[in-house]
């Protein structure tokens, strides 16, 4: 069977190029045993995927025992211990909107973008708010080894800088308008 990676070193660093579509990444590392652990472990990936996810909640479980059954309740009662006052309150009623149950019980490890996006079809404008205030709690926490929900669009932002800076007229245009 052919092999989906392949290994190459390019000033010292060794890299995996995709066979399918020329994709190059970096492996960084300069050791050349390390270089090919990495690259059998993707190609290993690649032919079979579903494995590949109990290898790797297997690994998980052995450096730290609670990743795999920590649960989204778990991070939003971790998340309410963290406040208090009327924060904790508004934190405590916030978890208890009915489409957080889609997400409640399932363990972080097992979450897909389908799980959130479900949430967010079902809940409110508040539901997005306290469903991202979550995710990065988890994320922040190290709990989750990468992102669900992506960021904020910075074309958004960046646009309505420029439109805020458009405002106003200059002082030769004011001069120009004539005083009656």
């Amino acid at each position: 069977m052919k092999q989906l990676f392949r290994l190459y070193r390019r000033n010292g660093i060794y890299y995996s190029q995709n066979t399918l579509n020329g994709k190059q990444k970096s492996l960084r590392t300069r050791d050349e045993a390390a270089a090919r652990t990495l690259l059998n472990a993707n190609n290993e990936a690649a032919r079979q995927p579903m494995l590949n996810r109990q290898i790797a909640l297997a690994y998980l479980s052995a450096t730290n025992p609670e990743a795999a059954g920590r649960t989204w309740k778990f991070v939003m009662d971790e998340m309410i211990g963290t406040k208090q006052g009327v924060t904790r309150h508004r934190y405590d009623i916030a978890w208890k909107d009915p489409a957080f149950d889609l997400i409640r019980n399932l363990p972080l490890m097992e979450t897909k973008a389908e799980h959130f996006l479900k949430v967010l079809r079902d809940g409110t404008v508040s539901t997005n708010a306290y469903l991202r205030r979550l995710h990065s709690f988890a994320l922040q926490m190290k709990w989750l080894t990468e992102s669900i929900v992506p960021g904020r669009h910075p074309q958004r932002r960046q646009a309505r800088l420029d439109f805020r800076r458009k405002h106003g007229m200059q002082r030769r245009t004011v001069a120009l308008i004539p005083m009656r």
